[in-house]
C-alpha cells in the first residue's frame, strides 16, 4: 500500500498496483473509492498514517459501479460505520451487487486487454447499501463538486475541488497510465465518454487525479483540453 499527498488535504492511496483510492480531509474525512475486494484494511492503514481513526471516516464516495472502485465498499462500511454516496444510476447496481451495462472497446484498445475486460465473467460482488444519492452540480462537504460524467459507466461521476487552483478527481473518465493520458480501454458508451471528457476539459483546474495512474500536478486542464476539448 502506497500513500502520497497530492495537495494539502488530499491523499492518493494505491491499495493494489494500478488502482487508486483517495482520502479527502476537509469537513470530515472522506474516502473516495474503495479499490478491489479486500482493500479495506489497507485503506484504513492509510487513514492511520495521516493520524486518524476508522471512526473519523465521515463518508465514502464511490465514483462508479465497477469492481475496482466499490469492491471493498461493504467491508469498509462495516469497519467505519460511514455512509456511502453515489450517483443514483450506479447506486442501484451496487445495491444489487452488479456492475452495469456491458463494455464497448475504445478505439485501438489492446486485444488482450479487451479479452480480459469483456470476455471474462464479471466477479461476484458483495452488495452494499448506498445511503445518499448524489447528483450533477451538488456540493459535498469540504467543497467537492459533483460532475456527472457518464460513458465509462452510466452513473459515473467526477469530483471538482476549487482549492489549490482547482483539483479534478476524474475517476475513470480517462487514465494516466504508461506515461500517457488516454481513453480508458472500455466504456459502456465510448461516444458518451468522449462528450464527458470534453465537458471535464472545459472546467478550471490545475491538478488532476485518476482512478488509474499518477496525478498530473500542473497544467492538467490544458492537457485534457489538448486531447478532448
Amino acid at each position: 500500500m502506497a500513500l502520497q499527498e497530492v495537495v494539502k488535504g488530499l491523499y492518493r492511496i494505491t491499495p493494489v498496483p494500478g488502482v487508486n483510492a483517495y482520502l479527502f480531509d476537509s469537513d470530515g474525512l472522506t474516502v473516495i473509492d474503495t479499490a478491489i475486494a479486500g482493500s479495506a484494511p489497507k485503506i484504513l492503514r492509510a487513514v492511520a498514517e495521516i493520524g486518524r481513526q476508522p471512526s473519523d471516516v465521515a463518508r465514502i464516495v464511490v465514483t462508479h459501479c465497477h469492481p475496482d472502485h466499490y469492491g471493498s465498499l461493504a467491508e469498509l462500511k462495516r469497519l467505519t460505520g460511514a455512509p456511502a454516496l453515489m450517483h443514483p444510476v450506479d447506486a442501484a447496481e451496487v445495491r444489487q451487487g452488479t456492475t452495469g451495462r456491458r463494455f464497448q472497446p475504445s478505439p485501438g484498445v489492446i486485444p488482450f486487454l479487451l479479452v480480459t475486460a469483456m470476455g471474462g465473467r464479471q466477479p461476484k460482488m458483495e452488495r452494499a447499501e448506498v445511503e445518499q444519492e448524489i447528483h450533477d452540480g451538488e456540493q459535498l462537504p469540504g467543497g467537492l463538486g459533483v460532475v456527472h460524467a457518464p460513458g465509462h459507466s452510466d452513473g459515473h461521476i467526477a469530483l471538482l475541488w476549487s482549492q489549490h487552483g482547482g483539483v479534478l478527481l476524474a475517476a475513470d473518465s480517462c487514465w494516466n497510465l504508461f506515461a500517457r493520458l488516454s481513453l480508458m480501454p472500455f466504456y459502456v458508451d465510448v461516444d458518451e465518454g468522449r462528450r464527458s471528457l470534453a465537458r471535464l476539459s472545459a472546467l478550471d483546474f490545475e491538478v488532476a487525479c485518476f482512478g488509474h495512474g499518477p496525478p498530473i500536478r500542473r497544467g492538467a486542464a490544458a492537457r485534457l483540453r489538448a486531447k478532448w476539448a
